[in-house]
């Protein structure tokens, strides 16, 4: 076989390389002339070069392949998150590299995020962003351009950041290789294969690595696509099925009203309508009227505390509904539809009022009543508590008065005031500018701030409230009146047009407008902690206190006058402020501060006591 042969022989075994020696080794031995070794030589050359040609094809009809089957692979999956693996996978497999990962474009930050890792180890590499143009990432996603580096930190052509460098480091990382994802002119992202040793990316490579970047960007945007066509569908779904849902749910509502209404229109009662409810939502139901009492049906006690007006509220396997302050519905079922139990309750307060129509023409005779509480209560107390019983108003129980104010709408002012008399049982009288009402309870400040607030609202202007008592016998109600009324004129003196409070709340002003003027109560509420600490410890805080307002605030002249250090008072007046609080130098909190003390100065004297003054 001659030269040429032999040479032929071993491209078709696909011998290595250095078998290509073999004949020209084996002429010389044989003695071939020098012509001969040459002809061999070159054969042996033009051999190598088709030997290298065939193997690049070889390769590149393997990439091909590899391309296909992952155009194939790509296309079968469905799955956004699993698109993403396998790209990253098979680019890991193709370049024979130590790990692969893809980061993907972030349009709200403006950066890059690690998406999809294979290979990788570091936990703080799986977390990376790059920012655009930082980094090796960040460069091929800036400029869309393939970049490549056979050693990462010996590369100067990008930006190196600490946080990527930090990275890059604890994964290894030493070649690196980017290509971008590209939809168009857009860049979604950039495909990348790196190995943790030296190693140059021959340009093959990169074009595998990018041809493989242009198939997952497209599988990613068709990923992308049928999510979002899943999504709308599975909201088409859903809309239809809460419209559906919502359509059977209003009709039926719609038919338990009609028959709720004919029932009020033929004269039934509140009964017929509870009836009504649970036949159609099952379960039990109770109707309670606005003092929680229950007019159909049993419920635990506290329920009515949880109602919420103008809305149905859910407890456990309660369902609670309050159209008003008169009517509460309860219901126990597994059926929640809040329609029909909102209408029922709104049908229970209608019949509601309804009874209470009556209620209306007594408010006539209850405002003369308190008229006559509060004009001549002397006179007859005994035929004002037997008029007040007749009316469902038990006078010896506490009461509280209260007066407020309001900017001439006399008409709804007495229409709510006797609305809220007749709910809570108690007496309302319109008078001028103010209507008076005489509600059960204890609380004046509370109370005279609650109306304050809801006939504000009610009026949609400032209404000023003052309110005194408990009162418990029909001739306390003049004075009770006469200091609510100066309470309600205080208030509007001090800038306050729109409050609600008692005596009490109003400090030393309050201590002066009062008919029991309560000189240890004032006292103790303005200066109690002072007096405890001082009871406690036996200290002397209260005469510091003294002795500083008796100097015009000056620590250094109080410390002559008490013959004491004045770092000594500079300390006892820090402790003062941590127990009245910081404000106590404002001046009206001053005022009322130098007034308590005098005033417990002159009952140490036994000049006052805890009676008026």
């Amino acid at each position: 076989m001659d030269g040429s042969l032999a040479f032929l022989d071993l491209l078709a075994r696909e011998a290595s390389a250095v078998e290509f020696e073999g004949p020209i080794l084996k002429a010389r031995a044989e003695g071939a002339s020098h012509q001969v070794i040459e002809e061999l030589e070159e054969a042996k050359l033009r051999a190598l070069k088709v030997r290298a040609l065939l193997r690049r094809r070889a390769r590149r009809e393997a990439e091909l392949s590899a391309l296909y089957d992952t155009a194939g692979d790509l296309a079968g999956l469905r799955d956004l998150d699993a698109v993403l693996e396998a790209i990253v996978h098979r680019a890991r497999q193709l370049l024979g590299t130590d790990t692969a990962y893809m980061t993907l474009h972030d349009p709200d930050r403006g950066d890059t995020f690690m998406r999809v890792t294979d290979g990788s180890i570091s936990a703080d590499f799986r977390a990376l962003r790059l920012a655009m143009g930082a980094g090796l990432g960040g460069l091929v996603a800036q400029t869309a351009t393939p970049y490549s580096t056979a050693d990462y930190f010996a590369d100067a052509r990008f930006r190196h950041t600490a946080e990527i460098d930090h990275a890059v480091k604890e994964e290894g990382l030493v070649a690196i290789l980017g290509v971008p994802l590209r939809l168009g002119r857009r860049v979604i992202g950039v495909l990348m294969a790196a190995n943790r040793s030296a190693r140059p990316f021959a340009q093959e490579e990169v074009s595998l690595l990018a041809s493989l970047a242009a198939h997952a960007a497209v599988a990613i945007d068709n990923a992308r696509l049928l999510q979002e066509t899943r999504n709308a569908l599975d909201e088409l779904s859903h809309a239809h099925r809460i419209a559906r849902e919502h359509s059977d749910a209003v009709e039926r509502a719609a038919l338990a009203h009609d028959r709720m209404t004919g029932l009020v229109l033929r004269g039934g009662g509140i009964e017929d309508v509870a009836a009504v409810v649970t036949e159609v939502l099952g379960g039990t139901l109770a109707v309670l009227d606005e003092t929680g009492r229950p007019l159909v049906g049993e419920v635990e006690d506290g329920v009515l505390d949880q109602a919420v007006p103008g809305r149905t509220v859910r407890r456990g396997d309660l369902m609670i509904s309050q159209s008003a302050p008169l009517c509460t519905l309860v219901l126990r079922s597994d059926d929640a539809d809040e329609r029909i139990l909102e209408r029922a309750a709104l049908v229970c307060a209608l019949l509601l009022l309804f009874r209470r129509s009556v209620a209306e023409a007594e408010g006539r005779v209850r405002g003369e009543l308190l008229d006559d509480l509060i004009s001549r209560a002397a006179e007859d107390p005994r035929g004002l508590t037997d008029r007040a019983r007749r009316l469902g108003v038990d006078l010896s129980a506490p009461h509280l008065l209260v007066v407020a104010r309001h900017d001439g709408q006399r008409e709804r002012a007495a229409f709510w005031a006797s609305s809220q008399a007749a709910v809570a049982r108690g007496l309302a009288a319109a008078r001028g500018q103010e209507v008076v009402l005489l509600l059960p309870g204890t609380d004046p400040g509370g109370t005279a701030q609650r109306v304050a607030t809801e006939l504000t609202a009610s009026l949609g202007s400032p209404a000023t409230a003052g309110a005194a008592g408990p009162i418990t016998e029909p001739t306390h109600v003049p004075r009770a009146h006469r200091e609510a009324l100066r309470c309600a004129e205080s208030l509007i003196a001090l800038g306050r047009a729109g409050d609600g409070a008692g005596a009490a709340e109003l400090g030393f002003v309050g201590l002066l407008i009062g008919e029991g003027r309560d000189v240890r109560a004032f006292v103790s509420a303005t200066l109690g902690p002072v007096i405890d600490y001082d009871e406690r410890r036996g200290t002397a805080l209260l005469g510091t206190l003294a002795a500083y307002f008796a100097s015009g605030g000056s620590p250094s002249r109080t410390a002559e006058a008490m013959h004491i250090h004045v770092n000594t008072v500079t300390q006892r007046l820090d402790r003062v402020a941590r127990l009245l609080g910081d404000g106590w130098q404002e001046p009206e909190r001053a005022l009322e501060i130098q007034l308590a003390l005098r005033l417990r100065h002159i009952s140490a004297a036994g000049t006052v006591g805890p009676t008026p003054i």
